[in-house]
C-alpha cells in the first residue's frame, strides 16, 4: 500500500490538485493507494481521531508519496506537526519515500525538498532520489484547475515508474 500525503493546509491548495494526479496515475496502474490531505484532518496534537488516522494512513503504509508546496523556502510546518506527532519507528522507519515539490515560483520547492530529505532519513528512510520539483504549478492548471501539461505529466509517469521499481510495489516486468 503507498500513502500519497498531501502536505498543505491551505483551502482548495494547487497541492492537492497535484497529489490527485498521483493517486489517478496509481489507480490506473492497479496499485493499492490512498490519500491523505493535510487540509482534510486535525493533526495539531496526538489525538484519538489522530492515532486513527496514523493507523490507517501512516502505519498501514509500505511506502509513501509526499508532495508539498513550498513555505517560506522549506517545507511546510503542519507537514513537520503531523510527522512529529507521530510514532516514528511504526509509521515511518525503514520505509520507502518519493518527493513532488511544488511552487508558483521557479525551483518547484528544491530547498524544502532537500530540508524533507535530511529529516526522512534521520528518521531511517529511504529517499528516491528522483525528487520532481513542480515549478509555475498555477500556470500548469487549466480552466477546470486540473493539472494537463503534457510534460508534467509524463514527468510525473516517469517518475512513478522508477519508484514502484524502487519500492518493490511492482516488478521491473510489471512497470
Amino acid at each position: 500500500m503507498i500513502t500519497i500525503i498531501s502536505g498543505s493546509l491551505r483551502v482548495e491548495n494547487n497541492t492537492k490538485k497535484v497529489a490527485s494526479v498521483y493517486y489517478d496515475v496509481l489507480q490506473k496502474k492497479n496499485i493499492d493507494v490512498q490519500l491523505l490531505s493535510l487540509d482534510e484532518v486535525n493533526v495539531f496534537e496526538r489525538h484519538a481521531d489522530f492515532i486513527v488516522m496514523e493507523k490507517q494512513y501512516l502505519i498501514a503504509a509500505d511506502a509513501f508519496i509526499i508532495v508539498m508546496p513550498e513555505y517560506n523556502g522549506s517545507y511546510p510546518g503542519i507537514l513537520k506537526l503531523m510527522i512529529d506527532n507521530s510514532d516514528v519507528a511504526k509509521c515511518w522507519h525503514h520505509k520507502k519515500v518519493l518527493l513532488t515539490g511544488v511552487s508558483t515560483g521557479r525551483a518547484g520547492n528544491l530547498r524544502g525538498m532537500e530540508h524533507l530529505s535530511g529529516s526522512l532519513m534521520h528518521m531511517k528512510m529511504l529517499v528516491h532520489p528522483n525528487r520532481l520539483p513542480i515549478s509555475m504549478v498555477d500556470k500548469l492548471l487549466d480552466e477546470n484547475q486540473h493539472l494537463s501539461d503534457a510534460g508534467t505529466l509524463k514527468a510525473i509517469n516517469s517518475q512513478l515508474d522508477e519508484f514502484l521499481k524502487f519500492s518493490g510495489v511492482v516488478s521491473n516486468e510489471m512497470v
